[in-house]
């Protein structure tokens, strides 16, 4: 008689750690500023030696889930999200483990502004759909977002679910686009009575400030945003070659 011997799992116990504090973070057990286990604690539920669990933090406090702090802990890092890539901000908060959703400030038609439509290569105070919007990571307000989309080709945007639903995600399973690229420009501001408050800063306090056209594949533009962004989660990450 043979006896069937289970299998032990192929990933890294560090990985099984890693993804055991990610798992909590997605569920709202953990929360930013939350104390995370100690690596005593940490090696002893995971049956592993203290070297791997101080791997696993290492790993989680480089890819900003977690911070360390000498003689005092490791907590859940605020929401930190980095512009690396061409992301939503849906798909970049879901890379760093958070919950994101919008709150809806406003959407409407508009045909009044003569630079915004040059932007998108159409005439000067062509009809647009603006869409005004609060990005918010496990219930954090991070970003205040406007974005302008031709209302001839996206005149369904209207009645779209826009609080759950990446709007990069919308694009392109509804329309068919495959968006390529952005062009981005990039500058610092301070936060006026109206942003502070929607996004839970005080007056005066710095924010970063990304206007942004985004092109399909066919090297069309298909949006315009403004966005304006907590300082004290984003970061702008930078590739320079020479």
């Amino acid at each position: 008689m043979t006896t069937a011997v289970k299998p032990k799992s192929q990933m890294p116990a560090y990985r099984r750690i890693m993804n055991g504090v990610l798992a909590q973070v997605r569920s709202g057990e953990l929360r930013p500023g939350d104390p995370v286990s100690s690596e005593r604690e940490i090696a002893r539920r995971f049956s592993v030696s203290i070297m791997t669990a101080r791997h696993a933090l290492k790993e989680l406090e480089v890819q900003g889930v977690v911070v360390r702090r000498d003689r005092v802990g490791t907590f859940i890092a605020p929401p930190r999200i980095q512009f690396n890539r061409l992301l939503g901000f849906s798909e970049q908060a879901a890379a760093k483990g958070f919950t994101a959703r919008a709150r809806l400030l406003s959407r409407r038609y508009v045909d009044d502004d003569a630079e915004i439509p040059t932007r998108l290569a159409l005439p000067s105070f062509a009809r647009l759909i603006r869409i005004e919007r609060l990005r918010l990571a496990n219930e954090q307000p991070l970003a205040l977002e406007v974005c302008y989309l031709p209302a001839a080709q996206f005149a369904g945007l209207m009645n779209a679910p826009l609080e759950r639903r990446s709007l990069f995600h919308l694009m392109e399973r509804d329309y068919g686009l495959k968006l390529a690229y952005a062009d981005e420009e990039v500058d610092a501001t301070s936060a006026d009575p109206r942003s502070a408050e929607l996004l839970n800063v005080p007056r005066g306090a710095p924010l970063l400030r990304i206007r942004q056209v985004l092109f399909c594949d066919a090297g069309r533009p298909v949006a315009y945003s403004l966005a304006l962004y907590r300082g004290d989660h984003h970061s702008l990450v930078i590739r320079r070659f020479r």
